[in-house]
């Protein structure tokens, strides 16, 4: 209650106070209507929550550094994971046999949207349903890199979801580094800190060489300037073939709550390694702008 309906409150118990027994009753009726009324609109009510084993962000790159085939590929990865009856056996083999899902896309700072909104997942019918919601959408394409602004979003769509989890996970993919926006790692850090778990699906196909905004070492960028939180893991992608295995992979670890064993960063807020810069991609497109005429 604000401090004006405790005074409110306050003000009618001392004029029933002050007036004769006789007259006291309807008073009180009136104080006691007063007070509930009170508490209805001004005590806020805690949101119902439904109680689940994880709540995950699924955080799609769709940059047109991907081809529409790739992002097709990465689309029905996830399609075929949530119709897969093992994702469905880890769903149930939480302690609330829930989860919590949705599934987004990001590009540039600008450019985030929320293609299947929270949706509660508690066996094989609403899995199945989720995956034929996402199939059905179109896929966006847009320009630019900014994983920073993707992980910032995803941080806020925690706060509609509705449900709540023993764990919190973004699932971010990518096919480069962030080159736009704020710096990763202070954004990372910051999620990480709230107790926000991120891992990595780096999509390195057309990395084999560096190129003007491609880097050939993607996965340690994941790993030192991406990813982090208890038991951060990624997946790296190098082939086409790979994308519903990888995808798989991910979710089975993320929704059983394991991680991968080679790829663990130990600690929050792990420093990148020395010498590693996590700048690569801002400054890549700095030399390339700097490099167009006036």
């Amino acid at each position: 209650m604000d401090k004006s309906a405790h005074s409110l409150v306050i003000k009618l118990y001392r004029a029933r106070r002050a007036l004769p027994r006789a007259s006291a009753s309807p008073i009180l009726a009136l104080l006691v209507a007063a007070c509930v009324t009170l508490q209805t609109y001004c005590v806020p009510r805690a949101a119902a929550q439904t109680a689940v084993d994880l709540e995950l962000v699924i955080a799609v790159d769709v940059s047109l550094s991907m081809d529409l085939d790739e992002q097709r590929l990465q689309r029905d990865g996830y399609v075929a994971a949530f119709r897969d009856a093992e994702i469905h056996k880890a769903i149930a083999s939480g302690g609330h046999a829930r989860i919590a899902v949705t599934y987004m896309e990001w590009a540039g700072p600008a450019s985030q949207s929320v293609v299947i909104p929270w949706t509660v997942l508690d066996g094989p019918a609403t899995a199945i349903a989720f995956a034929d919601k996402l199939e059905a959408q179109p896929i966006s394409r847009t320009r630019l890199t900014s994983i920073s602004a993707a992980l910032k979003f995803s941080q806020d769509l925690f706060a509609g979801s509705g449900a709540k989890g023993i764990r919190r996970v973004i699932d971010v993919s990518g096919d480069g580094p962030n080159n736009a926006g704020e710096p990763v790692v202070p954004v990372r850090d910051e999620l990480v800190a709230g107790g926000i778990v991120i891992n990595g699906l780096p999509v390195m196909l057309h990395t084999a060489v560096s190129t003007t905004f491609d880097i050939s070492d993607l996965d340690q960028y994941y790993g030192n300037c991406v990813i982090g939180g208890t038991g951060a893991f990624m997946v790296p992608v190098s082939e086409l073939k790979e994308f519903a295995s990888a995808i798989r992979r991910k979710l089975l670890l993320e929704i059983s709550g394991l991680g991968s064993p080679a790829r663990i960063i130990p600690a929050q807020n792990s420093p990148p390694a020395e010498g590693y810069d996590c700048l690569t991609g801002e400054k890549r497109w700095r030399w390339y702008f700097d490099r167009i005429p006036n």
